[in-house]
């Protein structure tokens, strides 16, 4: 049975609906991140071990910052439903900090990542 309520303002429930499977897709994305990071292979060098490092922690932190944005957009979907039906709908911005930081960070310890591998 469709609720009356949810059924006043079908577009934008639909829109939400579309907007939390982008987080969920970017969120996966991440993850996968971090696991080609944890999985990068460095040759034998005196810099092997801390290049082994850095990957297991970008590739440790991308899979809990994909596991906590994967969180948060499903409680930012369940905030604005409520917000679309009561209308007094609000944006969020802590999932968009969230992910600005995360792929910053993971941005630029693969280029670390880039750099032990090309020069060492």
């Amino acid at each position: 049975m469709v609720n009356r309520q949810d059924a006043k303002y079908v577009q934008q429930h639909l829109a939400n609906e579309r907007t939390y499977l982008a987080w969920i897709r970017t969120s996966i994305t991440i993850v996968g991140l971090g696991f080609l990071a944890a999985g990068v292979i460095f040759r034998s060098s005196p810099y092997g071990m801390a290049g082994h490092r850095v990957a297991a922690v970008v590739g440790i932190g991308a899979v809990v910052a994909g596991g906590a944005i994967m969180g948060l957009a499903t409680k930012d979907y369940f905030v604005k439903r409520r917000g679309i039906n009561e209308e007094a709908f609000q944006t969020t911005a802590l999932l968009i900090w969230l992910m600005l930081v995360t792929l910053g960070v993971v941005d630029i310890c693969l280029v670390i990542l880039v750099v032990i591998l090309m020069f060492y």
